[in-house]
């Protein structure tokens, strides 16, 4: 019987969960806090040992600091939420994995990298490591689903009438997020969420991490630099930049290494999530562009770093499209992954031509998407599609535009779909 909460939503994650705990002995779940990772895995749990530093649960988090077998004995599979509180339980649980080759036996949830001196063994071939995150727009009910990426790849989408969505709806479902906890909530409280979110990270997350003091007003920069660039592809030195002139100079103290060790912890608290360039079966492999697209692991974050409300949305369009891409890049990684595919961008370095996400399948097949928050860019995302189309190699198995306003599911004669992200799932 598992420990399944009342309310639970089901995610695309479950099923592949379920999947592999009848192949490895232990899984690990990973991904930013409030994400539902907890939730998830106690609905494929029979018992749980919560680890996270909490007063309430001191008493099992000091037994596990004494002897990890202490907490190792419980019914299976056991549930280890935030085992990075206790990194030695990482190597117990690989060590009990290989004692009876038994499946299924713990699962293990965390929203940090753990310093890796603090684990002596991968864990490979033992322990799955999975990648959980907000949820999409399918998983929270915002989107009806009539159209999936299988089906886009088998060529197997029907034309069809489907309700608009609002622009204002739209700018809400950006700035509110795909956080599980502010799912029915307004827009109002979700803001209040994600701001406190950041409020932890800032004050408590940033240190307690690797216990190396860092300074609080430059990752605050750092992370309003990031929103501002959200969606777009900058470097390191960009940022650097960005920070500088948007700061007066005796407030400005940030190196090049500053800034790389402040992202590489943002990575390891999965608050931000790249997404990687496409270099794959394309002819000229040297004009590719190798630059990863900025993105928050949820744009409701970015929105919060910029305190900004689906009304600032709406008077500004240009931020609006920027914060439109990443929302359907959110949910597009989440769909692709749930189908054991992967999503990338492309960009062109001579020619400068991009496409804004590349879905590739495990065969190597893979679709190419351009992203516009109106309809009336249609035709300028669609001549973009083409000229892709026509500089690779390798076709495309499908070219899609995801269109935030937009009534319809539709193939074009010249072979583009057109859709918008209120329709799509995995």
């Amino acid at each position: 019987m598992s420990l399944t909460k009342k309310g639970y939503r089901q995610r695309l994650i479950d099923p592949i969960i379920e999947e592999n705990l009848k192949i490895f002995g232990a899984i690990s779940i990973e991904g930013p806090k409030w994400c539902g990772k907890t939730w998830t895995a106690l609905n494929h749990a029979n018992s749980v040992t919560y680890l996270n530093n909490t007063a309430d649960n001191y008493r099992e988090r000091e037994l596990a600091k004494m002897d990890v077998n202490l907490v190792l004995d419980k019914t299976k599979p056991e549930l280890l939420d935030e085992w990075q509180e206790v990194p030695a339980l990482w190597d117990a649980v690989r060590f009990k994995c290989d004692q009876d080759k038994e499946k299924g036996k713990y699962i293990l949830t965390g929203s940090a990298t753990p310093v890796s001196d603090k684990i002596h063994h991968s864990g490979a071939g033992r322990i799955c490591k999975m990648k959980m995150y907000t949820m999409s727009l399918y998983e929270s009910g915002d989107s009806t689903g009539e159209v999936s990426l299988k089906d886009l790849f088998d060529d197997k989408v029907q034309n069809k009438l489907i309700e608009k969505t609002e622009l204002k709806r739209l700018a809400e479902l950006i700035v509110k997020g795909g956080w599980p906890e502010t799912v029915n909530s307004s827009v109002d409280a979700a803001r209040k969420v994600t701001k406190s979110y950041l409020q932890a990270l800032l004050d408590k997350d940033i240190s307690e991490i690797d216990g190396v003091k860092r300074d609080r007003n430059k990752m605050e920069m750092l992370l309003r630099s990031l929103a501002r660039n959200e969606s777009t592809i900058s470097s390191n030195s960009t940022l650097i930049n960005d920070i500088s002139d948007n700061v007066t100079s005796s407030d400005l103290e940030v190196s090049r290494n500053t800034v790389a060790d402040y992202l590489d912890v943002l990575n390891k608290l999965h608050i931000i999530e790249n997404q990687p360039s496409y270099m794959y079966k394309i002819r000229s492999k040297s004009n590719v562009g190798k630059n990863a697209k900025r993105h928050f692991t949820d744009p409701s974050l970015g929105c919060a770093a910029l305190n900004i409300t689906p009304e600032k949305l709406m008077n500004d369009l240009n931020t609006f499209g920027f914060y439109f891409e990443a929302l359907c890049e959110r949910d597009l990684r989440i769909y692709a992954e749930s189908i054991d595919a992967k999503l990338f961008h492309y960009r062109d370095n001579i020619t400068g031509l991009e496409v804004d996400s590349i879905i590739e399948i495990a065969d190597g097949e893979y679709g190419a998407i351009e992203i516009k928050l109106g309809a009336n860019q249609e035709e300028e995302a669609a001549n973009n599609l083409k000229r892709f189309y026509n500089s690779v190699e390798i076709k495309p198995k499908f070219m899609c535009i995801i269109c935030g306003l937009y009534n319809a599911v539709v193939k074009r004669p010249d072979g583009i779909y057109i859709l918008p992200i209120t329709a799509l799932k995995n």
